[in-house]
């Protein structure tokens, strides 16, 4: 199977199982809370949404160096840090694509769930069309806004978000005795060998000339 077959087949199999395991657990959480409750639930995947969101961005705006230089200093979670960097292209994958679009869907299913708990208490007469346009009219904004409010600070304070993050991950990865993002630590070394290779080859051809030269 093509590579990129592949992936997007793996990412759209991983959206599908949490999508349908955030939207059964927020189901029976709304079973069984009340109304006030539920709201907090759909605030709380929206808020999800828009954390990584911020975490896909700062994935891709923030620079090596700085992790190098923590990592030398062996800054707690530098170099989980460093390995989110190095394959950013697969964190924003998951955290923009998989994690946002999955609390998009899941935010949507979570409002019609409310708007139903809405009409129980609102009087009748109360359009049921009118108020599913308003609570998913609220939902967009909510996570449009919160994604546009914390995009720059994702850019602006690209290496703190990644740093933080990679505490997280350090803390997950000592209790479970998982590594993650470990292919992006390998590719980076695998473009990094040929090139420091090349360069010793031509330093090595420079010593030999100028050893031929003298004599």
């Amino acid at each position: 199977m093509d590579q990129r077959l592949a992936r997007a087949v793996s990412v759209g199999l991983t959206t599908f199982l949490l999508a349908i395991s955030v939207n059964f657990v927020s189901k029976i959480l709304l079973g069984r809370v009340g109304l006030v409750l539920g709201l907090f639930v759909l605030l709380g995947i929206v808020f999800i949404g828009v954390i990584f969101d911020v975490l896909g961005t700062a994935s891709t705006a923030a620079k090596r160096q700085p992790f190098h230089a923590m990592a030398a200093k062996k800054v707690y979670g530098a170099h989980q840090a460093l390995r989110i960097v190095r394959s950013a292209d697969r964190v924003a994958n998951f955290c923009n694509d998989v994690v946002g679009d999955m609390a998009g869907t899941v935010s949507g299913a979570v409002g019609a769930s409310i708007v139903v708990q809405l009409m129980t208490v609102m009087p009748s007469g109360v359009s049921e069309t009118l108020v599913s346009t308003v609570v998913i009219g609220l939902i967009a904004a909510l996570t449009v806004g919160g994604k546009a409010w914390s995009k720059n600070m994702a850019v602006n304070d690209a290496e703190k978000i990644v740093l933080a993050a990679g505490k997280v991950i350090a803390g997950i990865e000592s209790v479970t005795g998982l590594t993650f993002f470990r292919g992006g630590k390998e590719n980076h070394r695998r473009h990094v060998r040929p090139e420091a290779e090349v360069r010793g080859r031509e330093d090595r051809g420079r010593k030999s000339k100028s050893r031929d030269d003298e004599r």
